[in-house]
């Protein structure tokens, strides 16, 4: 069993303790009302997106997501949120410390002996969800749980579901795909991506993802057999019948959204092991992004 297989696995019992440990960070994460910028690299972009969807949409207070290396320093926020699982990311500590003393910080990280410890003003240590992989699933869904659960907004459904994703099988035919395409709504936009993010990653698979109602206007152009679809939450009314008129494949994503995460992290390793590749190994990624002074 790969790294990455063995983390994904143990999702659930993850989920289950940071939405229990949620309440002691209540003081340290965004209050409603604040105006708040959500911010990390790779996959904690992805959730980051999910996040800032999720607690705007919760009337918790407008919120943003972007890439560290991306923010808009013209703007104000009453809190910059910065996901990261190493702690030592390049792009995140050196917006971290321009952001030390104007602006309010919180870091959520899986390492508590690495820099983002003393780049941000308050921190959540997740350590139980850190990995050994290169590739990340468990910590970049526990610290959505967490989150999911700041806001009110977890649900002993959405592990009970995650626990589906992990024992049902996957469709075979949806490994021998030659191209996938996710899609979401909302927040889900950013957990599509995460996916990804994820197949690419771990397989070296062809994928794209976009906002659903967007998929019309252009990507449905390259859908056909042996191709996939795989939507995450409802999908707009009559996107799977035009899915299938092209003879593509649909997935729908009929578990909690997060926990069709789970379902498309576990498709990433059979598609790896079905092309014969290590996703312990994924080419030309590291465990963190390091850059040299």
């Amino acid at each position: 069993m790969t790294y990455v297989e063995d983390e994904l696995k143990s999702q659930p019992e993850c989920w289950i303790r940071a939405a229990a440990e949620a309440p002691r960070y209540r003081d340290v994460l965004p209050a409603p009302g604040e105006r708040v910028a959500i911010v990390g690299c790779g996959t904690s972009y992805f959730m980051a997106q999910a996040i800032a969807a999720l607690r705007e949409g919760a009337g918790q207070g407008e919120t943003d997501a972007f890439a560290a290396s991306e923010f808009p320093h013209g703007r104000t926020y009453d809190r910059v949120l910065a996901l990261t699982r190493s702690g030592t990311t390049t792009e995140v500590l050196e917006l971290l410390r321009e952001l030390r003393g104007r602006t309010r910080t919180t870091a959520i990280t899986a390492d508590p002996h690495t820099p983002v410890m003393t780049a941000a003003d308050e921190i959540v240590v997740i350590d139980f969800a850190d990995e050994r992989s290169v590739v990340q699933t468990r910590f970049a869904t526990t610290a959505v749980t967490l989150l999911r659960a700041h806001l009110g907004l977890h649900t002993d459904a959405a592990v009970a579901d995650a626990r589906t994703a992990l024992a049902a099988d996957l469709p075979q035919q949806l490994v021998a795909c030659t191209q996938f395409t996710f899609l979401g709504r909302g927040w889900t936009v950013g957990l599509a991506n995460e996916a990804g993010l994820k197949m690419r990653e771990a397989s070296l698979s062809w994928t794209e993802a976009y906002p659903a109602m967007e998929y019309r206007h252009g990507p449905i152009s390259i859908t056909t057999h042996g191709t996939a679809t795989w939507m995450f939450g409802e999908a707009p009314e009559g996107l799977a019948q035009q899915v299938g008129a092209t003879g593509g494949l649909w997935i729908e994503g009929g578990l909690d959204p997060l926990a069709e995460l789970v379902r498309a992290q576990r498709l990433a390793v059979a598609v790896a092991a079905y092309r014969d590749l290590d996703p312990d190994r994924p080419r030309h990624l590291t465990r963190s992004v390091i850059l040299a002074p």
